[in-house]
C-alpha cells in the first residue's frame, strides 16, 4: 500500500554513475545499473537522505510523493540475500568499472640494476590478519592504533608502500568493488566503538570504484559517533601520489 512520504529522487541527467552514494545507504537501496544509480525498491529507502551529501553531481534529492512504505524487515532480508549472492554478482560484473581495464607499464629498472633501484627492505607489517573481513573489532593490535585502511591494489602500485604508509601503523586491506560494502561499514563502526583509534589513513587508487573506500570508513565513524583525524591518499595506476587530503571526520 502506498502513502505520501519522503523518498529519494534521482536526476539521471546529472548522475555520472560514480557510485559514491551507494555505500552511504546502509539499507542497500541504491545500486549502479547501466552506468546510472538506481533505487532498487521503494521499500528499501527510509527517506532520510544519508546519500545526498555523497553525490558530487547533486543528482539526488529528497521529495515527497506516493510510495510504498519503508520496510525494515524487507531490508534485512534483502541485505542477507545480497550477501549470499555476492560471489555470483562478482562474476557478472567483469567490465562494470574502469579499474578492470588492462594496462602494461615499462619499468625503469632493468634486471641488472634491480638490486640498486629496488633494494630489499624489512617488512613493516606488524600483525596478521590484514583483510578487513578477517580482523575482529576486538583484536588487541587495534587498541590505540594508527589505522591504515588500504585498497588491496595499492601495495602493488606504490613501490614504497611499507616505508611511506605501513610503518608504525595497523593495516586493514580490502576491495570496495568486490567485497561486501555493508559488512565493511558495520565492521568499521564496531572497530571505532571498541578501539581507541588515534587516526585513520585511507590509501586508495585513482579508479572510480576505489573512491568508495574512504566513504565506507567515514560511514563507520558516523555510525560509531566518533570524531577521528582522517586523511586520504590517492595513488595513480603508475604508482604516484595524486592527492593527499586531511580532515577530521
Amino acid at each position: 500500500m502506498k502513502k505520501s512520504r519522503k523518498i529519494i529522487a534521482i536526476n539521471e541527467e546529472r548522475c555520472d554513475g560514480c557510485g559514491q552514494c551507494v555505500p552511504a545507504c546502509a539499507e542497500g537501496a541504491l545500486q549502479i545499473v547501466d552506468g546510472k544509480v538506481r533505487l532498487v525498491s521503494e521499500v528499501y529507502c527510509d527517506g532520510l537522505g544519508a546519500c545526498l551529501g555523497e553525490c558530487p553531481q547533486g543528482a539526488i534529492q529528497i521529495i515527497e510523493r506516493d510510495a510504498a512504505e519503508f520496510d525494515p524487515e524487507a531490508v534485512e532480508r534483502y541485505l542477507e540475500e545480497k550477501s549470499r549472492g555476492e560471489s555470483t554478482t562478482k562474476k557478472n560484473m567483469p567490465h562494470a568499472c574502469p579499474s578492470s581495464g588492462i594496462q602494461m607499464f615499462t619499468s625503469s629498472c632493468d634486471a641488472a640494476n634491480r638490486p640498486v633501484c629496488q633494494p630489499i627492505t624489512a617488512s613493516a607489517l606488524s600483525h596478521w590478519p590484514v583483510q578487513i573481513a578477517l580482523v575482529p573489532p576486538t583484536a588487541p593490535f587495534l587498541r590505540g592504533a594508527r589505522l591504515l585502511v588500504a585498497a588491496d591494489c595499492t601495495p602493488f602500485a606504490y613501490p614504497k608502500f611499507h616505508d611511506d604508509f605501513l610503518k608504525d601503523r595497523v593495516v586493514m586491506i580490502g576491495c570496495p568493488k568486490f567485497d561486501n560494502v555493508q559488512e565493511y561499514v558495520k565492521k568499521f563502526a564496531e572497530i571505532f566503538k571498541a578501539a581507541d583509534i588515534q587516526n585513520v589513513t585511507v590509501v586508495d587508487m585513482e579508479v572510480p570504484c576505489c573512491s568508495r573506500l574512504p566513504l565506507i570508513v567515514k560511514k563507520g565513524m558516523e555510525l560509531a559517533e566518533k570524531v577521528i583525524p582522517f586523511e586520504e591518499i590517492i595513488i595513480s595506476t603508475r604508482g604516484e601520489v595524486l592527492k593527499h587530503v586531511s580532515s577530521v571526520v
